[in-house]
């Protein structure tokens, strides 16, 4: 399905793997929510070729091969404990971006990142410049004073200075005098990636996708990049009130898509209630 023969990773068969339906999948989300714990281990195995899929994207690239599947499967694992049918889109529409998002992870916590030399020697130099003027002052000199010492520019010192720290991992405890330590990454948010807006924008993509081409180029020229209809009907050379027309049916299409999305949960909801 996804391009791999027979090769095996981390003992795994490739070959041999599962592919589940998406009915399978809907049937064996709804046990796990239930409380069956072997549903779980189904929809792991049933995804994993999923995993192999992401892999294709970082091919030669010198990485282990194995390290990127395990850790492409802690990503699998933490979608399949994270999804809901309520999500509105396809478990592997949802799991794809974690999937990667763990491997890229892995990859910039494991990779270090390297000084250049001429600024690993201005550090060095730094270090000494600021020694000296420490016994001078009998103080901790400023920026200002290290630059001029060294004829540089404050800006050029501040650099050089962050260049001699040692990167720090997320996973770095920041508090720590309990037995449930606080890590960097707890501290930190990425507000580009928050869940509501990521399903959003996986619902809004595939609502899109629904759409014939022309169509969708109408819809995204005209709500997404502020174009009117006249200069839509203009870079298409159709008249503005064939765009009128096109838009409207277009607007009814991605209406008629969410609809379809609700009725579906409300079936799998109805599906879900204990008899």
């Amino acid at each position: 399905m996804y391009g791999f023969k027979k090769v095996e990773i981390s003992g795994v068969n490739s070959f041999d793997l599962p592919v589940l339906t998406a009915e399978e999948m809907r049937e064996l989300f709804l046990k796990m929510h239930s409380g069956e714990t072997d549903s779980r281990e189904k929809i792991i195995q049933g995804n994993l070729k999923l995993v192999l899929s992401v892999l294709q994207r970082f091919k030669n690239r010198g990485e282990n091969i194995d390290d990127l599947f395990q850790i492409g499967c802690i990503g699998l694992m933490k979608a399949v404990d994270n999804f809901s049918l309520e999500h509105n889109v396809q478990f592997s529409t949802y799991a794809v971006p974690m999937i990667l998002g763990e491997i890229k992870r892995y990859l910039r916590d494991n990779n270090y990142i390297h000084m250049s030399r001429s600024l690993k020697t201005t550090a060095q130099k730094l270090q000494e410049i600021r020694e000296v003027l420490l016994q001078k002052y009998e103080r901790e000199p400023t920026i200002t004073e290290i630059a001029a010492e060294m004829k540089l520019t404050p800006e050029e010192v501040v650099l050089a200075v962050n260049a001699g720290l040692e990167p720090i991992s997320i996973f770095e405890p920041v508090y720590n005098e309990s037995s449930d330590p606080v890590h960097l990454l707890e501290l930190l948010k990425d507000l580009e990636n928050e869940d509501e807006r990521w399903l959003e924008n996986i619902e809004l993509k595939e609502a899109l996708d629904s759409l014939a081409l022309r169509e969708k180029y109408i819809i995204i020229s005209r709500f997404f990049k502020g174009k009117t209809q006249d200069e839509v009907a203009r870079s298409l050379k159709i008249s503005q009130a064939q765009i009128s027309r096109i838009e409207k049916a277009a607007l009814r299409q991605l209406r008629k898509h969410y609809t379809g999305q609700a009725l579906s949960l409300t079936r799998d909801k109805k599906n879900s209630l204990p008899c």
